[in-house]
This record gives C-alpha cells, structure tokens and sequence, in this order.
C-alpha cells in the first residue's frame, strides 16, 4: 500500500491538536482530534497514539478485539492523566483507527473524525459522525451545506477519554467493517477537513492521485485553509496498489488505445506475407508440375 499524510493547524488556531500515526507494513493506521484545547487536547492525542500504537502491536486476539482493546486503553489512560493532572481535566479525544488485514478493513472510531472508502470512482463514509448533527446529516434530515454550517457542527456525544469505559460498552466504540480491494483506497481524516471541504471537492482531490499519496493529501489540507482554516485539518490516504486515480485511468486508457491500431498492423503485415509465401510455394510447385 502507499500512504501520504499532512496535518496543519489552520489559520485561527495556536496549536495542532490533531495527531496520525502510520504502519503500513502491518497495515495500521490512525487518526485522531484532541479535545479540551491546547496543552490538553495535545496531550490527549499524544496518548491515544502511544497507547494505542502499543497495544495493537503487542496485543492478542482477533482483529476486532485488538481494534477494541487498543481503544480502551488509551481512552482510561487519558481518563487516568486527567485526574492525576488539574491542568488536564476535561481532556479527551475522538479518532478513527483501520486495521487493514487479508483484503479487509476494520475501522474501529469514536467521535466525529471520518474514514472514506474510495472505489470504482465512488467515495463512500464508513463511520457514522456521533454528534447531533452528524446524526441528522447522515439520517438525510439535513443536507451536507447546511450542517457544515450549523453553530452546533462542533459537539460531539462520544469521546475517548471523559469517562472510565471497557472495550465492550455499549455506546462507545463503533466498529465497521469493509473488503479493501486492491484497486481501492481509504481516507482518514480529522474534522479540520470535512468541516471546511465539501465531499465533491473531496473527491475531485482524490481523484487526480497518481502515485504520490502525500500530495493528495496535501491538497486536502490546502483545500482547508483556502476555504478559511478554522481548524486543524489532518489527511491519511491509503492507495492499494492498484488504485489509479482519473489521472492514472486516463493514461491506461490512452495507452490501450495507442497500442491497438499497432497490433491491428502488424496482424495485417503478418497476413499478407503468409498469403505471398503460399502464393509463391503454389506457383511454384504449379510450375514443377507443367516443367
């Protein structure tokens, strides 16, 4: 797989609260948004990706159960810090994680972070945004304009780290899963991005991909700040390999189109001198025989 990552602070904030975290040799890949500002939504998301980078590479069990463990555990550690630490109260975070394992993708998330299935020139959300309007923008009761607008886009109803939870509670962990083909891709992304970048340009974005993952998600990024960078934006992308964007669909196009009318000739070639060789061997046994 081949997998590019930006992350900004925006233009009106102070700090990046936003964090990733890639293994694509073991096919793991994490996105997460701080919450409770500055040195605490920081710390929040510098625990979730520690813990959680720990856990699922020393953890047992099937994928999910790792997916889940790993969750949990770095959701009671960020409860833990935020007891022991006054200036860390309130801290939490919300993240989505996709473990990539035998041509399947299982996303575990909380929050309203977002992980996208891009294939056959379609760009799918998998994971369902757990705030109030996330809820009425995925029921159709709002439209994608309309809630990227709403004064309350920004509250959330499930964290990673305000209450002590285990891997199994109900109302706490989302899990999904999906095939990942080879010819399809994932994006990870903060808040940052979904908020400020319309799912249209998105997806124009992702498909002028042609084998430079960072860039596609550099432009994201940029998109987010062109658009007024009101706050941390962060992309994964994730290509199989073979994923081609338009660009790359557009060039083996071009190329099988080039290559016909070349076999077409040399079939034509190859036909007219088999007919002259026979012609020739005919006439001349035709001529042994008369002779």
């Amino acid at each position: 797989m081949n997998y590019g990552a930006a992350s900004d602070v925006g233009l009106q904030r102070a700090s990046n609260e936003d964090r990733y975290w890639a293994d694509p040799e073991r096919g793991l890949f994490l996105v997460v948004d701080g919450v409770g500002g500055h040195a605490a939504g920081q710390k929040a998301a510098d625990v979730a990706v520690e813990e959680i980078r720990e856990s699922l590479l020393h953890g047992e069990g099937d994928v999910e159960e790792r997916v889940r463990n790993a969750i949990a555990r770095a959701n009671n550690r960020i409860f833990e810090h935020a007891l022991e630490t006054p200036e860390y109260r309130g801290m939490a975070c919300v993240l989505t994680l996709a473990v990539v394992e035998d041509g399947e993708i299982t996303i575990g998330h909380v929050g309203d972070s977002r992980l996208y299935l891009v294939w056959d020139g379609a760009m799918r959300k998998m994971t369902s945004d757990h705030s109030p309007v996330g809820e009425e923008e995925d029921a159709g009761e709002l439209t994608e304009e309309e809630a990227m607008r709403h004064p309350r886009r920004n509250e959330i109803f499930r964290d990673v780290g305000s209450y002590r939870h285990s891997a199994w509670d109900e109302d706490f962990i989302e899990i999904r899963r999906c095939r990942f083909r080879d010819d399809a891709a994932i994006l990870l992304c903060s808040d940052g991005i979904t908020d400020q970048v319309p799912a249209a340009r998105m997806r124009e974005i992702l498909e002028e991909y042609d084998g430079d993952a960072a860039r596609v998600a550099a432009r994201l990024v940029e998109a987010s700040n062109l658009t007024g960078g009101k706050d941390n934006a962060t992309a994964l992308f994730v290509a199989g390999p073979n994923f081609r964007g338009r660009t790359g669909r557009t060039r083996a196009m071009l190329s099988t189109t080039r290559l016909r009318p070349a076999r077409l000739l040399t079939g034509r070639m190859a036909f007219l001198a088999y007919g002259l060789l026979i012609g020739m061997l005919v006439w001349a046994v035709l001529r042994g025989v008369r002779g």
